[in-house]
């Protein structure tokens, strides 16, 4: 099982000591460092940083959301980012939800698997570099002919040779039909929530992906002394408070990826009144819904032992990379100790 550590994005400020784990975490045998993007701080810039600050380990955006960026811009970054990092770049990409899509960016946000599509082909013409980019689809058009034209447009060729001409593409998909065509279309799959414990929710959609398709799934990292309920169910209150947070807040009535997900996972009508609650201004309380249960089996935590009897499951799994969320040097150091020997 490879590990990796998913850094995210960050909040009001940078973490003081981001860079230091990324730099212990390849010390240590981690395969990959991954930065996200929200409407703050982009993912990005950081992983360019820490190109110059690390040799081995792969660095991944988990994830670039595709009505950030052109897919040529998107294009153009990767084979920026693999040059920097000598072939070490994987990207990840989303569509995000409308409420950021629309809010943030100011794109429209419907017919997201189709854009998607067009996003990634793009991209993969653009890197490949064997013919100047010809593209009319619905979304995006190379050369642009349609209003607002001045009909000088040219189907042009990266200037730069990229360094590989098939640069890692990875999808973060939620709905069954997304994620069906992820495995289609993609490297990899950037699950947001994944159980290994109910492994039947993807089975179907994930049928049909080659034999070397990569799952990097995120778990919420941390040691305990013991494995009491209650040690167990406090050390999983962030883990709650982000399942309450993304299937409550994130999104619209009717219109929340999260929350369907966390329904066909088996929460049903408590992820309705997770919802609800947010919609009342009562997130706190919408905490408390979140089972214990399905929290910890989307985690890794609890005393060494426990936590290395828990990863044998996510070995079993689909997934093929865990990425941990290791709030500090401490526990990057720990979750090497206990998950790569496993």
């Amino acid at each position: 099982m490879d590990l990796g550590l998913q850094l995210g994005y960050w909040g009001q400020l940078p973490s003081s000591d981001w860079v230091e784990r990324a730099v212990e975490a390849e010390q240590l045998g981690f395969t990959s460092v991954w930065t996200a993007e929200a409407w703050g701080s982009d993912a990005l810039s950081p992983l360019a940083y820490l190109a110059a600050r690390t040799e081995r380990i792969a660095l991944g955006t988990s994830v670039m959301q595709l009505a950030a960026r052109t897919p040529t811009a998107t294009a153009m970054s990767a084979i920026t980012m693999d040059h920097l990092s000598n072939g070490r770049f994987r990207l990840g990409l989303g569509v995000s939800g409308p409420q950021v899509v629309e809010g943030w960016y100011g794109r429209p946000s419907d017919k997201p698997l189709a854009r998607t599509r067009e996003y990634v082909e793009i991209i993969r013409r653009v890197v490949a570099r064997e013919e100047p980019l010809d593209f009319q689809g619905e979304f995006h058009q190379h050369p642009y002919h349609g209003e607002g034209s001045v009909g000088l447009g040219k189907s042009l060729k990266s200037i730069v040779h990229p360094l590989r001409r098939h640069i890692p593409i990875y999808l973060g998909a939620e709905g069954p039909k997304n994620v069906t065509q992820t495995a289609e279309i993609a490297d990899g799959w950037l699950p947001l929530y994944y159980s290994p414990f109910r492994q039947d929710v993807y089975a179907d959609q994930l049928a049909g992906a080659k034999d070397d398709f990569q799952v990097a799934a995120l778990a919420v990292f941390h040691v305990t002394e013991d494995d009491r309920d209650e040690t167990i169910a406090d050390a999983l209150g962030v883990t709650r408070a982000m399942l309450a947070f993304y299937i409550g807040g994130m999104g619209a009535k009717g219109q929340n990826y999260h929350t369907k997900l966390a329904a066909r996972m088996g929460l049903g009508e408590q992820a309705e009144r997770i919802q609800e609650m947010f919609f009342d201004g009562r997130g706190a309380e919408a905490v408390s819904e979140v089972p214990v249960e399905f929290a910890d089996e989307i985690s890794l935590v609890g005393t060494p032992a426990r936590i290395a009897d828990r990863v044998a499951a996510w070995k079993e799994s689909a997934v093929t990379e865990i990425l941990v969320a290791a709030g500090s040097v401490d526990q990057v150091r720990q979750a090497a100790e206990i998950i790569l020997p496993v």
